[in-house]
């Protein structure tokens, strides 16, 4: 479910941070599903405790999970303030790399191509396809 790649230069606890969004934006994670102990995660991944509670914290603040304590912490209703906010996020990212990519000289031609290779190896929740 979670993937970490302890070779990226991105924090541990971002990379917990990301996935889990990932995961609640596309509904494969629930509403009000029980997410996993920080204890059990910081075990799975053999890293501090910290760095979980860290990212459950930052997911808290940003309203996608809450907590019950002595119960854990679960998925939090996503509402359409975050689904639009992660929306004009990447558009704004997709400009940026647009905007570069004609700086760089790619055609118009070039740019739908490569969102054609894209969507031939993804699927709709940008995994890879089988």
């Amino acid at each position: 479910m979670l993937q970490i790649d302890y070779r990226s230069g991105e924090a541990l606890y971002i990379q917990i941070k990301s996935n889990l969004k990932k995961l609640i934006l596309t509904r494969v994670l629930k509403e009000d599903e029980l997410l996993p102990s920080v204890r059990k995660l910081a075990s799975e991944f053999a890293i501090n405790v910290n760095t979980v509670q860290r990212a459950y914290k930052e997911l808290e603040q940003e309203g996608y999970i809450y907590s019950i304590p002595g119960k854990g912490n679960f998925v939090a209703k996503v509402s359409n303030d975050i689904f639009n906010k992660n929306i004009l996020n990447i558009k704004s990212e997709l400009f940026n790399i647009l905007d570069r990519a004609i700086t760089l000289g790619m055609s118009k031609k070039d740019v739908n191509d490569a969102v054609e290779d894209f969507f031939n190896t993804k699927d709709i929740r940008g995994e890879e396809k089988r």
